[in-house]
């Protein structure tokens, strides 16, 4: 009885730090996208190719999430926009206090889109909502099919799936039409959308998302 009374506690008090994030990002009108994913799924590599089409469209930040080192910072920084790390410290998940910490040093009235790439994991992400618009997932190719079902929070909670690393169907394998139907049975409104970070196959389907949601965003 304790547990659940503990439980429902933590959930409060994470749905009102994300209730004031929201807030934040809806007064300085900044699209956010929460992007999930397990490790190696390529949640960076497609930020990287996302910035280089967008960046002369709109101003772009990110938040990193990782339990150690600013490797994936890093890469973004190389890119030309304005990223921060935050360092979970073998926490497997980013929470709505951690991003209103480095918000500061974001100046949010400076961005258009910020992206929150969250700690690699199918399942911690996918409890916490961090006030941001949109929560998406990143399932790779090589991964299989069978993690919609077998993680089916994430899918649940989640709008779109970006299936990364289609490049590489001819050698994995990996059952498009199935992943649709288990996606459809979990969370009937969102929508698969195959596409290779590498060859840039599908990556317009991605852009033209992301334009529709900030116009959506920014309306009165």
């Amino acid at each position: 009885m304790v547990k659940i009374t503990l439980e429902k506690n933590v959930m409060e008090n994470n749905d009102r730090a994300a209730e004031f994030n929201r807030r934040l990002f809806g007064k300085t009108r900044t699209l956010v996208i929460n992007i999930m994913s397990s490790p190696g799924a390529g949640k960076t590599t497609i930020l990287e190719k996302t910035i280089s089409a967008l960046s002369d469209e709109f101003r772009i930040g990110v938040i990193e999430g990782d339990i150690a080192t600013e490797r994936d910072a890093d890469r973004i920084r190389k890119k030309g926009v304005r990223a921060v790390q935050i360092a979970t410290e073998g926490e497997c998940h980013l929470d709505p206090r951690m991003v209103a910490k480095v918000l500061p040093d974001l100046d949010l009235d400076s961005i258009d889109i910020l992206f929150i790439e969250n700690v690699g994991n199918l399942v911690c992400p996918s409890e916490f909502d961090l006030g941001q618009n949109h929560r998406i997932v990143v399932l790779s190719t090589p991964e299989g099919n069978d993690k919609i079902p077998k993680y089916p929070l994430m899918f649940h909670v989640t709008e779109l799936a970006l299936i990364n690393k289609i490049d590489l169907l001819p050698y994995v394998a990996f059952d498009m039409d199935k992943a649709r139907e288990d996606l459809r049975g979990i969370n009937p409104d969102s929508q698969i959308m195959p596409i290779s970070a590498v060859s840039g196959e599908g990556f317009d389907n991605w852009l033209t998302w992301l334009r529709k949601a900030y116009e959506t965003c920014t309306k009165p």
